[in-house]
């Protein structure tokens, strides 16, 4: 039997949410109004529900999205947020607060957030044993390290592979709270880590003057995909609840390609139904973009992992400035630039600057600001005119289903039977005098059957008896066809899988006895939780108490490393340790741990 492989993306929105369905997602995650990891992306119930019906057509699934901690006045609140999801049919709830647990819930699946820092094999199975059905892993983890997870647990294994890149690990950022009382576990992170930073040596003498030294490129993982499959990835999640249509559409459209070469049907399948047809070709750089990183997923840190100069999309290289006139440029065209494309570069000082494309003849190209340009200057493209317009036809996901014409005595029988192997039949009675031209009658048939075009069906007659001899007028026929289409699609409901699921609570042991701030209990019920399992000593969260000088962040990603600057690697200069990171004022201390290859910022 073929294991089930999910590609699953985000939906700011309903409406966002309807076109990643379209585009092939086998599922998509959303936020309600309250409690989501991104509290710009709430939506309401109503929407919700209509998005579910809309997946729900092709099999996808929705999965509502409850990951951020919770204080005691607030538990009531998300257990009704899940009893509404589960009534309007979504198909498993994100959470990170074990307080929900301790709580009566209906039986929908649960699925560990990322932001339960679920990196090590005895976490995953602590998760497992306690009632989730599925966990999503940690960004940083190798193919190694997951394989590993995968040999001692049976959970389903949920990986990113496409979007936006906290440099912390998730669950495990505490600068925003720390520098602006928004809290990253609250869902209202406001970021620091793309903001710019000097750094300083022990002597105060600074290396690095506002550069964003803690703002990663973004992930990209299409080319270790086959890995990942390999090491028990069966969900496949693209980032970007913020991220508009234009982005999802391209993305979740160029990772639907990608996986659908690797499922063979044999070893691996789809877990939805239907094809998209698309009349673009995705390219992933063509909408926000800050670079790309395939980000440790072999093990080991790339280089450059971060984009120093900005925080902000600068898309696809198309070439280096050649010659310079009044009111144009030529460059060496590695791709080709139109008519009100956008373009930017960085100056002299790396700062990003912009401009618009008034006009694009071959190489010379006419913009409407010259300023800081400079021959040798490389040249991208974040907005690309014509793609985008591209991208505005809209998309159409078709389920497959063959249709048969046979006569049954003196009835017709008309049956159907979709991709999934999904069957339903008609039987009229044949009131109908016989054809004149009989293969007319017959092509009649067929036209009329195979206009499927406003539905979500692509209808193909494979079948008309020899014993059809009948014509049959036009309205009758499409009348045949639209019973079969709502026969079909009601089939398609009844028979689709509906995982519930019931948590039954247990005394099975933590791994450590005691829990620091990181664990990040915010509420009388997730301490309950954890002293079931055997937790002893139970510390709060750090959004209920600040706890002096503490860790702050903690990252996989490592600056010394970033800047040439890694002992491992006999750096031609030694930094006076310890480093900070300086911002109007703020002082931020690092320290590394090198056997691990982990950077902590406090």
């Amino acid at each position: 039997m073929p294991v089930g492989i999910e590609l699953l993306a985000p939906a700011r929105n309903c409406a966002i949410g309807k076109i990643a369905v379209d585009c092939g997602a086998d599922a998509v995650y959303i936020a309600a109004e309250r409690f989501g990891a991104r509290e710009a992306a709430g939506n309401t119930m109503g929407d919700i529900e209509q998005l579910v019906q809309y997946a729900h057509r092709f099999y996808s699934k929705v999965y509502l999205t409850l990951n951020t901690i919770l204080f005691d006045n607030e538990l009531e609140d998300a257990r009704s947020i899940i009893i509404a999801a589960h009534r309007s049919g979504c198909d498993g709830i994100i959470i990170q607060d074990m307080g929900l647990l301790e709580m009566d819930l209906p039986p929908v699946p649960l699925i560990a957030s990322t932001q339960t820092h679920n990196t090590s094999p005895e976490k995953v199975k602590f998760l497992q044993d306690v009632g989730f059905q599925r966990v999503i892993l940690a960004r940083e983890l190798s193919v190694q390290q997951i394989q590993a997870i995968r040999e001692q647990t049976t959970i389903e294994l949920e990986a990113f592979v496409h979007g936006s890149l906290c440099v912390s690990y998730s669950g495990r950022c505490y600068l925003s709270r720390a520098l602006t009382e928004r809290s990253a576990n609250r869902g209202v992170c406001a970021q620091p880590c793309r903001s710019t930073y000097d750094l300083l040596d022990a002597n105060g003498k600074t290396i690095l003057r506002e550069k964003h030294l803690l703002s990663l490129r973004d992930m990209h993982r299409a080319d270790a995909l086959q890995e990942m499959l390999n090491a028990g990835i069966t969900s496949f999640k693209i980032e970007g609840r913020l991220k508009n249509e234009s982005y999802v559409k391209n993305v979740v459209s160029y990772y639907r390609q990608k996986l659908d070469a690797l499922l063979d049907g044999r070893m691996y399948k789809k877990t939805s139904s239907g094809k998209s047809v698309y009349h673009f070709m995705p390219q992933p750089e063509n909408t926000f973009s800050r670079g790309f990183s395939e980000y440790f997923i072999t093990g080991k840190q790339e280089q450059p992992l971060a984009t120093f100069n900005t925080a902000k999309s600068t898309g696809k290289e198309v070439g280096r400035v050649t010659e310079i006139g009044r009111e144009w440029i030529r460059y060496d065209k590695k791709f080709p630039l139109h008519n009100a494309d956008g373009i930017c570069f960085f100056d002299d000082n790396g700062e990003l600057r912009g401009s618009n494309v008034n006009k694009a003849e071959g190489n010379k190209v006419w913009l409407n600001t010259m300023r800081n340009l400079h021959v040798g200057t490389m040249l991208y493209r974040n907005y690309d005119r014509e793609f985008e317009e591209q991208l505005c036809q809209p998309i159409a996901r078709k389920i497959a289903a063959e249709v048969r014409f046979e006569t049954f005595g003196r009835d017709i029988l008309l049956t159907v039977r979709d991709e999934d192997g999904i069957e339903v039949s008609l039987r009229e009675n044949n009131r109908y005098d016989g054809a004149e031209d009989i293969t007319k009658s017959r092509e009649n048939i067929r036209k009329s059957l195979e206009k499927t075009g406003g539905t979500m069906f692509d209808f193909k007659v494979t079948a008309i008896d020899d014993n059809v001899v009948s014509f049959f007028p036009l309205s009758q026929l499409n009348e045949w066809r639209r019973k079969l289409v709502c026969a079909l699609g009601d089939m398609r409901e009844t028979l689709r899988e509906r995982r519930e699921v019931k948590i039954i609570p247990n005394n099975l042991p933590y791994f450590s006895t005691a829990v620091d701030y990181r664990t990040n209990v915010a509420n009388a019920l997730a301490e309950n939780f954890y002293q079931r399992h055997g937790v002893i000593y139970c510390e709060k969260a750090f959004e209920l108490t600040h706890c002096g000088e503490v860790e702050l962040m903690h990252t996989k990603y490592c600056l010394l490393y970033e800047i040439g600057c890694c002992p491992k690697q006999k750096p031609t200069i030694k930094l006076q340790e310890p480093l900070s990171l300086m911002n109007n004022g703020l002082k931020l201390y690092l320290s590394f741990d090198c056997t691990r290859c982990e950077m902590v910022v406090s």
